[in-house]
């Protein structure tokens, strides 16, 4: 089942000519998700071919470069004649200004758009095989972070060791692999834990927004396969990025290192360094054993199973 990841915007607050502000677009199988919608997110979206087609949308907070997108993305929808309901998911507090950014300039949606607020630990959205859950961020404004965590599969079915148990090839094979213990012709019970191995884990990227360096993001979920961090500064601005709630690559990295995360993707990162982002890079390899990376606009990352 595919998962993947396409990076909308991945500027810090000011824009490049390179980089959109913050928005980032997750597929999984026929959901699609939206996480923080700067300016432009709708050309975005145009631009690298994700479609508009998303059912929920998650705000990290509620600064401009994380939300002056909706009203522009809102109307293109209504203008594509929408009318499945969409959610939106912000941050404990931010219900009302959302709701001001989805009416502006008196211009409602005439589809429904639902809000809730949402706090650390509250699971927004729960769909098959897999969840949303927030996290609490220490950012300078109310923030929470973002964690797609699917459930874990079925152990494998061991079908040569099911053969030699007398098993014959059939519907049985399924019943068993379903968690129910099955009786062979001359009587015998064979279980599902005879056959199938341990439950095997299924796939986790964890979205951090703006932020200072959190335990809670090592918390929400074990060893993620993805981990996208805030990594605005560089280690030549460690106190400012501490003055200003934000995180340097070197901060992510030590976070992606304790959790277990197997990929690191360093966003939002600073107009200050311009096209230059090796230090960011080269900081963040010195304490993190994983893959490292600086999406462009429009990276698409697919995710793997771990035991893939």
């Amino acid at each position: 089942m595919p998962l993947r990841v396409t990076f909308l915007g991945t500027a810090g607050a000011v824009p490049t000519t390179e980089r959109n502000p913050s928005s980032l677009f997750v597929a999984r199988e026929g959901d699609q998700l939206l996480f923080d919608a700067g300016e432009g997110t709708q050309r975005q979206m145009m631009r690298f071919g994700t479609g508009f087609s998303i059912s929920h949308l998650f705000v990290t907070h509620l600064h401009g470069d994380h939300v002056f997108g909706i009203p522009g993305l809102l109307q293109t929808m209504d203008f594509n004649d929408r009318e499945e309901p969409l959610s939106i998911h912000t941050p404990r507090g931010t219900r009302r200004d959302i709701r001001d950014l989805v009416t502006a300039l008196d211009n409602s949606p005439s589809f429904p758009v639902h809000v809730t607020e949402v706090g650390d630990g509250d699971v927004p959205h729960r769909a098959d095989e897999y969840e949303v859950r927030a996290f609490e961020t220490d950012h300078d404004t109310r923030s929470v972070g973002y964690a797609l965590v699917e459930d874990d599969r079925k152990g494998r079915f061991d079908r040569e060791r099911a053969e030699e148990l007398g098993v014959p090839v059939g519907p049985k094979f399924s019943t068993l692999h379903e968690g129910q213990s099955v009786e062979l012709e001359d009587g015998t019970v064979v279980d599902p834990e005879q056959v199938v191995g341990e439950p095997r884990p299924g796939r986790t990227v964890v979205y951090t927004g703006d932020t200072r360096p959190t335990v809670s993001t090592i918390e929400v979920a074990a060893e993620p396969d993805l981990l996208i961090h805030d990594a605005t500064f560089a280690d030549d601005r460690a106190e400012r990025a501490t003055e200003t709630a934000h995180s340097t690559a070197r901060g992510a990295a030590e976070i992606a290192q304790r959790a277990g995360a197997k990929r690191l993707a360093l966003m939002h990162v600073s107009s200050r360094y311009a096209g230059y982002t090796d230090d960011h890079v080269e900081q963040a390899r010195e304490v993190f054993d994983g893959e490292v990376l600086i999406p462009d606009d429009g990276t698409e990352l697919e995710i793997s199973y771990p035991d893939s």
